[in-house]
Formats: structure tokens, sequence, C-alpha cells
């Protein structure tokens, strides 16, 4: 028996299986069959979405046969399977329908997964090709475990969530040639997800949101799961959810990056201690980018990634509170406001939507980080601002503000950065941020 191990490419959907059973009286019946999901060395799971004359014959005689093919290299191979459970939910019932919910056409309803079917694997064989596709690889390819050693090295090394965040992005372009990859981090606000950093595009896209359980991205953080697809030619639906992601259908002011046609996409949350820290992300224009050993690789460097960002956070904060922040500088630069151009600020209360010279800039949590440090700029000309006093200020009155600070600060450089206006915020050093003006600020706030 050939090792359902070596067949995980056959269990991708690219390439519809065929199942077979037969009724009492011996009559065969074959048909399309949407998923074969690979569950152990000697389980797969069938999904299961219609009342047909398969469940009914598998019903009687617990029996079936299904061939899979490789999406890559051609190969048939013949299962011969014995029914022993249905789910209807679990991690099995779980995977299968998320990439149903995202690979299948727009037949709303009717491509429900009603249940995932448990069968026994009893024999494996290869169905001998005429002419295959490609060479047929080893069993068993190479880990990708020495990969995963050094980038995790380079990311216990980092000291702060930016460096580590850069760490990470570089990393996966460097040692795995993941060159398209982004982390986003949970709203916090609107209940989506929200761009900190990616590598690989024309534009960061820092600030770039996603809603909660929309495509690939939205689904592994409101599910909790890793995502995968390798052929994303099949997935018509998922490419026009990346545009509505990308500003097409929603009113995202920030676009969010993305490959014009990409065909395999990962997506894998960032959970620690049981709480989603944010989504890494990659995606490529080539097929079969990342298998199942590339998931694995990644599940790790993900699990690193989460763990670490969550403990350098943490770590600042307890720096600041406990007032262990540098103090070679004086906390605050006052004086009188520069001369210059007017810079124009027009602030929006109800979402935190901030634009610079009649320019969108960020909202949220962001949005409301920076009209607090212009007014305070504006009042007395204060330009340099401490995490732990931006903790304490009750004038503030954000949501999640504690947990969020780090990111939101991150995400609130590169922002200005991005842009390159005539606001920039840096980072003096550990625990202090200092605001540069190339002008006068004014500011507006509209209440709608």
């Amino acid at each position: 028996m050939i090792p359902l191990e070596a067949l995980r490419d056959s269990f991708e959907g690219i390439i519809p299986s065929i199942i077979a059973t037969a009724d009492a009286d011996g009559m065969p019946n074959i048909s399309y069959l949407s998923h074969v999901h690979y569950v152990d060395e000697r389980h797969v799971a069938l999904s299961n979405q219609f009342f047909s004359k398969t469940a009914t014959n598998v019903e009687r005689n617990g029996l079936a046969s299904v061939m899979v093919v490789d999406g890559y290299s051609g190969q048939q191979h013949m299962l011969d399977l014995v029914f022993e459970r249905s789910e209807t939910e679990g991690e099995t019932f779980e995977q299968v329908a998320i990439h149903l919910e995202i690979l299948e056409s727009r037949m709303s309803g009717i491509m429900k997964l009603r249940a995932v079917d448990i069968y026994r694997v009893e024999n494996c064989r290869a169905v001998p090709a005429a002419n295959p596709l490609v060479e047929p690889e080893p069993l068993f390819l190479p880990d990708l475990m020495g990969k995963v050693a050094r980038l995790t090295a380079r990311m216990s090394d980092c000291g702060d969530p930016e460096s580590l965040l850069d760490a990470t992005l570089e990393g996966l372009g460097e040692l795995f040639g993941y060159h398209n990859s982004m982390v986003l981090v949970p709203d916090g606000e609107r209940g989506g997800l929200t761009t900190i950093g990616s590598r690989g595009y024309d534009q960061f896209g820092f600030g770039a949101e996603v809603p909660a359980g929309r495509g690939i991205i939205g689904l592994a953080a409101a599910r909790r799961r890793n995502v995968r697809i390798t052929d994303l030619s099949r997935g018509l639906r998922y490419l026009q959810a990346v545009q509505a992601m990308a500003g097409v259908e929603d009113a995202t002011p920030i676009p969010l990056p993305a490959l014009d046609k990409p065909l395999s996409q990962i997506a894998l949350p960032l959970v620690a201690r049981g709480r989603l820290v944010g989504v890494l992300f990659s995606e490529s224009t080539e097929r079969f980018t990342f298998r199942h050993r590339d998931e694995e690789a990644l599940i790790v460097i993900a699990a690193h990634l989460a763990t670490a960002l969550s403990f350098l956070s943490e770590e600042r904060e307890r720096a600041e509170t406990n007032g262990r922040e540098k103090a070679d500088a004086p906390a605050d630069q006052a004086g009188s406001l520069p001369a210059g151009r007017r810079i124009a600020v027009r602030f929006y209360p109800r979402d935190g939507s901030l634009f610079v010279d009649d320019d969108y800039l960020i909202r949220g949590v962001p949005g409301r980080l920076l009209l607090h440090f212009l007014e305070d700029y504006a009042r007395t000309g204060k330009r340099d601002f401490l995490n732990r006093e931006i903790r304490r200020d009750r004038r503030l009155q954000l949501p999640d503000f504690k947990d969020n600070l780090e990111t939101r600060l991150i995400l609130l450089r590169r922002r200005l950065e991005e842009k390159a206006g005539p606001i920039t915020l840096e980072r003096a050093d550990r625990g202090r941020l200092r605001l540069t003006l190339a002008g006068r600020p004014e500011i507006e706030v509209v209440d709608e």
C-alpha cells in the first residue's frame, strides 16, 4: 500500500476526485466528489454536501472507491475505503468547510457542507499514466526545518516588535523564497485586521484593512485556522474577495497590497496564550508554492512570531510602567511653534479618521494617537512623548488601548514614513517618540 503521506498534493481539490459505490444489487454509481481531505496515515474525509445515490449506497454497505489526482504531476491513485463515521463539527469539519467556502463557485447555500464522512483506507494503489505531466517526485522531499531554525534564531535576537516584524518578513523572502508577505494585527475597534508590515509589493499598504471573515486572511483570523490554497485558478470567488478588500466594494481608504494574479496563498493566525495577535500571510504567482511541508514550516514560524510579539510588547509595557525608560534626554522639548507653511489637519471623531492637507492618512487608534500628539504640540510645543505617559493619559479613552499601543505606534510611524508628508514620528530611544513637523499645524475636528 502506497502511504497516504506521499499523496498530499492529491488532496488539494485542484482536479476533482471521482467516487464509485454500488447498491444492494451490485449496480455501480459513479459521481464527482467535491473534496477529499487527508486526516492521517490511514484515514481520509469526504465532503458530504448532498443527499445522493452515493450516500444511500454507502449507508447500505459502507464501501467506496475514490480516484484522486495530483494536480501538480497528474498522477492518479485509487483508494479503497470503508466508512467509519460522520462529523458535523471539529477540526476536520472546519478545515474542509473553510476550503469549500473559498474555492467553490457562487452557489450560496447549495454547496454548504453538511458533514464530513471519515473513511478508513484499506488500500492505495497507483494508476499507471501513459503521459505524466511531470516526472514523479520522490516520496519524501527534504524538510525545511534547517531554514526554520535559522529564521527563528534571527527572530529571537530581536529586541522590539518592529525589528521582529522586519526580520520575519525579510527572512521569509531570503530563506524560503516567499517574497510577497505581510503581517496584519487585530483592529480592536471595527473587528477586522490592519496591515502593519509587508514585503514584495509596489506599495507597503500600512494601515490597509481586512474585514473579519473576508477572504483567506479574514477567515484565518475568524476561525483561528491555517488556510492554504495551492492553485487559485479555480478560486474566482476568492479573487473577488481580494478586490473587495482592496476597496472595490468596501470604502477602505488604503488598498490592501496584493498581487495581480496570485495562484498560491497561505494565511496563518498568530495566536499566543489563546489570544489572536495577528495573521501571517504570503502569496505567489506560481502554483504549488505553499505545499504541506511549507505549511508545516510556516506553522512553527507563526507560533514563534506570535509568542515573540506578545512577549516583546508586554516586556515593553512592564518597562514603561515601572519607569525604566531612558532619561538621558528631556522628555519634553517645548518652544515656539516653527514658522513655515500651514499644515491642515482634519479629524473625524466618529471613526478616528485623520487627514493631512486633504490627503487621507489613517483612522482608528493611530488616528486618535496622532491627534493627541498634534494637539499637545500646538498647545505647548511639546515634541517628545513617553509611552508610559500615553498609557496613563485619561484624555485618550481608547478601547483596548493597553494591548494595542505598541503595534498602533508602529503602524502610525510607518504610515507617516510611507506618506513622506510634513509630519514624522520617530523613536528617539526606548519608550520615547519624537514628533517633527515642517510647518504649523491647524487642527479641525469635524463632528458628523
